[in-house]
């Protein structure tokens, strides 16, 4: 693992073992607090998940984000959505919740991968001038 140089985030090779097996283990936490949250009484099936997403985003790159993500979707089915450890056909509000969790997932996905580019270039001294810019005319 490399240091990013930024708050000192640690990073992981996105393409790496280690960076799906922090998917994994992202997932695994998450699922975690969600049942804690479920047995408090709360219906937000996604809401332990997103904020694992966007970190793991950052620490582990996007391609491991977004298998956390599709592992998600049918964990969340099988063991969040009524009636519990049982695949049964989704209502139409429960498909809207997978649907918005898709988008969300996109969307976090892309910003924490933004943040992660933006880190190595601030980490390795920010852009580098290149002699003339477009901009100049040197008439």
């Amino acid at each position: 693992m490399r240091r990013a140089g930024l708050f000192g985030v640690p990073r992981v090779r996105p393409l790496s073992w280690q960076a799906f097996l922090l998917g994994l283990v992202v997932v695994g936490l998450s699922a975690v607090f969600q049942g804690i949250c479920v047995a408090l009484g709360a219906k937000l099936y996604f809401a332990a998940f997103v904020p694992g997403l966007f970190v793991l985003g950052l620490v582990a790159g996007a391609p491991a984000a977004a298998f956390a993500a599709l592992l998600t979707i049918p964990l969340v089915w099988w063991a969040f959505i009524p009636p519990f450890f049982q695949f049964t056909p989704l209502s139409d509000a429960n498909a809207d919740s997978i649907n918005l969790f898709c988008l969300l997932a996109v969307l976090l996905i892309g910003l924490a991968d933004l943040c992660r580019e933006t880190m190595a270039i601030v980490s390795r001294g920010g852009l580098k001038r290149s002699g003339e810019s477009a901009a100049t005319n040197s008439q």
